[in-house]
């Protein structure tokens, strides 16, 4: 009597473990480049128009900074998730606090574009506003 090892079985059991190894391994390198788009920070550089001075401002997503005469708020911020042309997006509010009429009108509210400022323009007669680096 010859005895026969099931060998069809370890097969399967190998493929098995295999394959959810390799779900989960895809699971956590996906919910890990998902944190690494969205950031905590922002950075924006401001241009005073008539001193021509650059200032670069770090901002916490959620928190309000006063800059001369602009109230700056960082709502979101999120990278883009190809590297060979990275895109910056920020969702910022700014208020004028030389508008004593409508302060609670905002200058400029909502998405803004690191590499093309030009589809939601920040409009000020003093300064110029854009998005730098979120991190």
């Amino acid at each position: 009597m010859v005895l026969k090892k099931n060998t069809q079985v370890g097969k399967n059991n190998f493929k098995l473990i295999l394959l959810v190894g390799l779900i989960y391994f895809c699971l956590v390198c996906n919910s890990n480049s998902q944190n690494n788009l969205e950031g905590n920070f922002i950075d924006i550089k401001i241009l005073d128009k008539i001193s021509s001075k650059n200032t670069l401002l770090k901002l916490k997503n959620g928190e309000i900074k006063k800059f001369n005469d602009l109230i700056i708020k960082s709502l979101k911020c999120k990278n883009s998730e190809f590297d060979d042309d990275p895109e910056i997006t920020a969702y910022i509010q700014v208020r004028d606090l030389t508008n004593k009429k409508n302060d609670e009108v905002f200058v400029f509210n909502g998405w803004m574009f690191s590499s093309s400022p030009s589809i939601k323009p920040f409009d000020h007669p003093v300064y110029d506003v854009w998005l730098v680096n979120c991190y």
